[in-house]
């Protein structure tokens, strides 16, 4: 290899020489021109470590949580069904919606007129010493109801399936943004030196919103999100290739990241180093990842506690693996569930996914909690938007409901956060909040300040601008924090 250095210390002598010369002169007048971003949005003052990106970095005040479990239901779950019992709607089942009501409004498909209104499919109970109004079809959350705190007031800015995703996951409509997991990792650093700071597992299709719900949009890609798989191999392109073994493997790596470092002393760009940090883990994980997956050692209790055999690919072992990578040192979990986007057949196919949910959850806060692991881990369960009060379909062809923006549910439990409690209060119909409106915003800045980060502080330069996640909006919920 030394020839190569060699080859490539020419290259560098050479360029530098074009750099210092006519060519380097207009690149310099074309950066004052146009700002060189690369540069600039490298190196703010409160940059992460170059040579280390994904080190553990101060936070701005004492954290309430080290690590987040984020549990996103794509497609939406009906929070008439699950988290805001509205007795008046129940009353009302099958009367004709006020015309008001939907006046200048814009849904997904519901018509403009005729609607009716639709009433709670399901029973609700009071669950806990705090009693919480749960559906029956979450009996198992029921029990660990004192953990959580339900916001029954969220509204965000799209009410169609992949903008909302990713709306909800980088605090704008349309796809380039950074991932809250993202600006997370950016934030926070790594706990783990074998692992990613940031790992999704997926449970059916993706979301509409692909892979940009745990993109790193302009931060450097070190920061995104890590894809790990239930069958196969765990992560892809991270095993050898045949006929190589992993003595060979690693003296390519060493080669790779000597010749990288010359690279990043010479140029700066964030990106050599994301290019470093990923082959070094990528190696690491070569040896950490199959342990991790296996949870056949795992007790027999356990997985009883969760509902899941060893192997299998469900959500309830996505839980059970959530759990797992937390206690590795991993700072960003998020599982993403299909198939629960229910325009018809709702009273059918909702308890089914209740029952592949609820479950694994109670168990996942159980599990944290026995461990002593729930005071300092984040647990957040929610969709993109909510449903509406007025029916869709037929109700001989299985009654359902259109996606709603303006009114939803979503709860937090463990690090932090005020367990037993509820923020907001829609309207008698579920319709609109009428009281502690809380957008996705205050939802981004309140989960930052769990961890630590400060909303408005937590920057990041690009095209000139210092960006955040919450953009020029985001409060702080105090009322969600213990």
């Amino acid at each position: 290899m030394d020839s190569l250095y060699q080859t490539y210390a020419q290259a560098v002598c050479r360029r530098e020489f074009l750099r210092r010369g006519g060519l380097g002169i207009g690149s310099i007048a074309l950066a004052a021109l146009a700002g060189d971003e690369r540069r600039a949005s490298a190196a703010p003052l409160d940059a992460p470590n170059v040579e280390n990106p994904l080190a553990a970095r101060a936070t701005h005040f004492a954290p309430r949580a080290r690590n987040i479990i984020y549990l996103h239901m794509v497609g939406a779950p009906s929070q008439l069904e699950l988290f805001d019992y509205k007795p008046f709607l129940e009353k009302h089942d099958g009367q004709p919606c006020p015309p008001e009501l939907v006046e200048g409004e814009r849904f997904a498909f519901l018509p403009k007129t005729g609607l009716k209104l639709l009433g709670p499919q399901f029973k609700f109970r009071k669950y806990g010493e705090c009693g919480h109004e749960f559906s029956e079809l979450l009996p198992r959350l029921g029990e660990v109801a004192d953990y959580v705190a339900v916001v029954k007031s969220l509204h965000t800015e799209e009410f169609n399936h992949g903008p909302a995703q990713v709306f909800m996951m980088t605090g704008f409509g349309r796809q380039g943004r950074p991932s809250l997991g993202a600006w997370l990792t950016y934030g926070l650093g790594s706990e783990s030196r074998d692992l990613p700071a940031f790992v999704v597992l997926v449970t059916g299709l993706t979301g509409g919103g692909g892979s940009s719900l745990w993109g790193s949009g302009f931060l450097p890609s070190v920061y995104q999100g890590v894809r790990f798989r239930n069958k196969g191999e765990p992560v892809l392109f991270v095993s050898n290739p045949e006929g190589l073994d992993a003595a060979a493997r690693g003296r390519i790596v060493d080669d790779i990241r000597r010749l990288n470092e010359l690279q990043l002393a010479e140029i700066g760009d964030p990106e050599i180093a994301t290019r470093i940090a990923s082959y070094e883990l990528a190696y690491r994980m070569q040896s950490s990842v199959p342990g991790l997956m296996d949870t056949a050692g795992e007790p027999k209790h356990i997985h009883e506690l969760y509902g899941t055999q060893p192997g299998e690919a469900s959500f309830a072992n996505n839980c059970l693996l959530a759990r797992r990578l937390i206690e590795r040192g991993v700072r960003v979990v998020q599982l993403y569930d299909e198939g629960w986007d229910h325009h018809g057949g709702i009273a059918k196919r909702l308890p089914e996914k209740c029952r592949q949910v609820d479950r694994p959850i109670a168990a996942l806060l159980k599990d944290l909690k026995q461990r002593g692991l729930l005071d300092e881990t984040l647990v957040v369960f929610g969709g993109e938007f909510g449903r509406t009060p007025m029916l869709q379909g037929d109700r001989t062809e299985g009654a359902g409901r259109d996606h709603h923006k303006d009114a939803f549910s979503l709860w937090m439990a463990g690090g932090g956060v005020k367990g037993g409690t509820v923020v907001g209060k829609t309207d008698e119909l579920g319709y609109h909040a009428v009281e502690d409106k809380l957008h996705v915003n205050d939802l981004h800045a309140t989960i930052l300040a769990l961890m630590g980060l400060d909303h408005t502080r937590l920057t990041y330069k690009f095209q000139g601008r210092r960006f955040r996640l919450t953009d020029v909006a985001g409060r702080v919920v105090d009322k969600l924090l213990a």
